[in-house]
């Protein structure tokens, strides 16, 4: 299940559960779509890899029975943030990012 991070890693702005700019690597490394489309250039600073949008996690149970929702697993609110720094991070996406997200 996925931690549902609450921050983007680069600027720090919230990303809350439902937020449709949350976006998330295969590591779940997660960033705004505006990090992502700017500075990041769809590179992910740890893995290479790119990105997708993060899921939203349905606010309530909608089947009887189980216990599925934020009412039974919330959001994490545990902050990350990026270990790289600035000039480490453009070195890092300015050698991949023209490498189509398939072939890295």
């Amino acid at each position: 299940m996925l931690e549902i991070r609450p921050n983007c890693e680069l600027c720090d702005c919230d990303l809350p559960p439902d937020s449709p700019k949350a976006m998330i690597c295969t590591y779940e490394c997660t960033y705004g779509s505006d990090c992502v489309d700017g500075p990041l250039a769809n590179v992910c600073p740890t893995c290479g890899g790119g990105f997708a949008p993060r899921p939203i996690r349905p606010k309530k149970n909608w089947r009887d029975g189980k216990r599925l929702g934020l009412e039974h697993h919330p959001a994490s609110d545990k902050r990350y943030y990026s270990p790289y720094p600035k000039e480490d991070l453009e070195a890092h996406v300015a050698r991949i990012k023209d490498v189509p997200v398939d072939e890295r």
